[in-house]
């Protein structure tokens, strides 16, 4: 269930065309708009990938739905859910090359989904059970930045390694609306820029920072914050998953080439609370969450496929199926995981051994055992 990743068109690099408006491909009623700038990027993707980017975006959706209803249960301690953000996160994943290496925020479920990570392994750190969840290394993926906007340093490092190695390869960074106002953002905004590294920033969009919408953060568009910086932007409409792709490939095109950093504004909508331990209705309205509902990249994606003679009801009721297949997977995965030993709250804080770390574990199970009976 993936679209095949593509370096760029052998013809090269489209050319920039500058355009300032909102790349939308797919329009809110399911309408494909060709003559927008950048279709030519997917004009590869046919009925099969069409229906395996609809099939990734409803188990992405099932996986958030199962974790929410995981955590309001009391089998995780919090959860970041990405619903309404399907389109963006699995469009631009499914344009990604396996040598090029991710540095997500803690929302970015889909990405982790379509770089081949096993659910019950995104729910290991929620539940409190490891440190992290996987091997950035075998994935290309880091597990999940919970400092907000670190990560955009972290990328703009690891690309100007790239650069260094005259690797073709690119590092994404995944951030949102309100960690653009982080000044670790900005920092690796001027590092990227100025080095012309192989970085793609892909910004999601979602319209608030917890409580604080984008209209107080910014009074111009995120993508033009990196224009500012000398990084050319696109900014796409976040819940048209073909768009998405589409300029995702030609950053990383760009990436490949020597040209530098991309941004990417991804404009699309939270559509539950920004964790679990939020209540978005303190702070937004009914009727603009109604807006926004209209624009649900998933119904978007259906009308498409629908109008296109592409998918019936028994296609829709088979991807139902396998979602619901994987979150009574996750379900099973996520209530069998072993509890620690207390004792591994000090692996792999260091490559190896550390004197410091072993004092403190010894002093540690000392503290521990004044508890055994």
């Amino acid at each position: 269930m993936a679209i095949a990743p593509a370096r760029v068109p052998e013809r090269g690099i489209p050319e920039w065309t500058g355009f300032d408006g909102l790349v939308q491909l797919i329009s809110v009623d399911g309408q494909r708009t060709v003559g927008c700038p950048y279709w030519e990027l997917v004009a590869d993707v046919g009925a099969d990938q069409l229906r395996d980017l609809y099939t990734d975006m409803v188990v992405v959706r099932r996986i958030d739905v199962e974790s929410m209803a995981l955590q309001r249960q009391g089998e995780l301690a919090l959860w970041a859910p990405l619903l309404g953000q399907e389109a963006a996160q699995v469009g631009s994943a499914r344009a990604l090359r396996p040598d090029d290496f991710v540095f997500p925020s803690y929302r970015e479920h889909g990405v982790a989904y379509c770089r081949g990570v096993d659910p019950v392994d995104m729910l290991r750190l929620w539940r409190g059970s490891a440190l992290s969840g996987w091997d950035p290394a075998v994935f290309g993926l880091a597990t999940p930045a919970i400092i907000v906007g670190s990560q955009a340093l972290h990328a703009t490092g690891y690309a100007l390694g790239i650069m260094l190695d005259g690797a073709t390869s690119a590092a994404v960074a995944y951030f949102g609306d309100g960690a653009s106002s982080e000044g670790d953002v900005a920092e690796a905004f001027g590092f990227a820029a100025s080095f012309t590294v192989p970085v793609v920033f892909v910004c999601q969009n979602n319209q608030w920072a917890i409580s604080e919408p984008v209209r107080l953060q910014s009074h111009g568009t995120i993508a033009q914050r990196g224009q500012g910086y000398g990084i050319p932007a696109i900014a796409v409409d976040g819940n048209d998953v073909l768009a998405v792709l589409a300029a995702t490939r030609l950053a990383l095109a760009r990436a490949s080439a020597g040209e530098g950093p991309t941004l990417i504004e991804a404009v699309t909508y939270r559509m539950g609370p920004h964790t679990t331990s939020d209540d978005p209705t303190r702070y937004r309205s009914r009727d603009e969450e109604e807006e926004w509902r209209v624009k649900d990249p998933l119904v978007r994606l259906r009308a498409l496929l629908r109008a296109e003679g592409l998918a019936d009801d028994g296609f829709e009721d088979s991807v139902t199926a396998a979602a619901d297949e994987v979150a009574a997977r996750l379900r099973r995965g996520c209530l069998a995981l072993p509890d620690p030993p207390p004792d591994a709250l000090f692996d792999h804080v260091y490559a190896g051994p550390h004197p410091l770390i072993e004092e403190e574990r010894d002093a540690y199970a000392a503290y521990v055992s004044t508890f055994d009976s």
